[in-house]
């Protein structure tokens, strides 16, 4: 006895735009074989299936649908993607998926050129078979918290140079990527990851570059969102000046100024007590509040009268530095602040 048809893929009568199974095939570019399976798998349903002989037709509406099937195929699209893609009805989320996949074939790419290359050697007169190459060395989680915390510090050290070559300007910006790359390598560190990706803002934003210090001021909001109990409270107000300074180097002061008023905003007394005081010195700066800094610096830590005299000359450095070079809205400013070093 034959199984019946599925209701769902029955319409009641068929219509006089239906088309034959190998019509729609050559009209939508596909073969006859994958619009079987894609039927079986529901990602292109026919219009009708005969409940007698289980021949299928389709309508001229699902042309549009069947092309872009074709087309996405023939871009080696997964099927599940190719699905994610039609069922998503925001265009940006369509683009994402899209985008996720663009990543992976740029990936495939680079290790087919890889494997290209070794052919090319393999195959000349000299060529000889080389060697699986080498896996980096093992470090253990002390050297590398040692030399995420030594890179972060180096950074700050050329951070303060007055006259950085570009030799320099380019050790700078390495040395901030390794520190961020070995902290990522200690699990048990979430929040230096999202303080590495500060740093990397901040560095990029010296060197006058705005796309990459957007780029890892938006990631570290991100981490630090995505684990606000690893957080202290002054990790979110340095992540949103980060953003602030990036979003002027870029030349947009609208957004610049609403970082910073947000940055501001939970820089209140009661979460500045609990800030490190020579990260209050940098907020000093941004939030034209140096007065109120420099007494939360001296009580939140209990300050001894050297360190409330080193607060105060670099108070007034700062506030000098500021008026002869104009708003931080014109060029970011020069951010060699004062250092933060992560304790191992």
């Amino acid at each position: 006895m034959r199984a019946m048809a599925d209701p769902s893929r029955t319409p009641a009568a068929p219509g006089p735009e239906l088309l034959s199974i190998g019509r729609f095939a050559r009209l939508a570019g596909l073969s006859i074989g994958a619009l079987r399976h894609y039927d079986e798998v529901g990602l292109l349903r026919p219009a009708r299936v005969d409940p007698a002989t289980g021949y299928r037709s389709y309508g001229r509406d699902q042309l549009e649908r069947a092309r872009l099937v074709a087309r996405l195929r023939d871009l080696e699209v997964p099927l599940e993607t190719i699905r994610a893609v039609l069922e998503a009805d925001d265009p940006a989320e369509r683009r994402r998926v899209l985008a996720a996949h663009r990543v992976r074939v740029e990936a495939r790419t680079f290790r087919l050129q890889r494997i290209q290359h070794a052919l090319l050697h393999l195959s000349t007169e000299e060529g000889t078979p080389m060697p699986a190459p080498p896996l980096p060395p093992e470090i253990d989680p002390a050297t590398r918290r040692a030399l995420a915390a030594g890179l972060y510090n180096h950074c700050w050290e050329l951070l303060e140079l007055p006259d950085r070559t570009a030799e320099q300007d380019d050790e700078l910006l390495h040395a901030a990527h390794a520190s961020r790359h070995h902290w990522g390598e200690i699990a048990d560190t979430p929040a230096r990851i999202w303080r590495g990706e500060w740093l990397c803002s901040r560095v990029y934003a010296v060197l006058g570059r705005p796309e990459p210090a957007l780029w890892h001021a938006r990631r570290a909001l991100a981490l630090v969102d995505a684990r606000p109990d690893a957080a202290e409270p002054w990790d979110r107000p340095a992540i949103l000046e980060a953003l602030a300074r990036a979003s002027f180097v870029a030349g947009d002061g609208a957004a610049g100024r609403t970082w910073r008023a947000e940055a501001a905003a939970l820089a209140a007394p009661s979460a500045l007590s609990l800030i490190p005081p020579i990260l209050v010195l940098v907020f000093a700066v941004w939030l034209k509040r140096p007065i109120l800094a420099l007494v939360l610096a001296s009580r939140g830590r209990g300050g001894t009268s050297r360190r409330v005299g080193r607060s105060r000359q670099r108070v007034a450095w700062e506030r000098r530095r500021v008026a002869s070079r104009g708003p931080v809205e014109a060029g970011g400013g020069s951010c060699r602040s004062a250092r933060v070093a992560p304790s191992s």
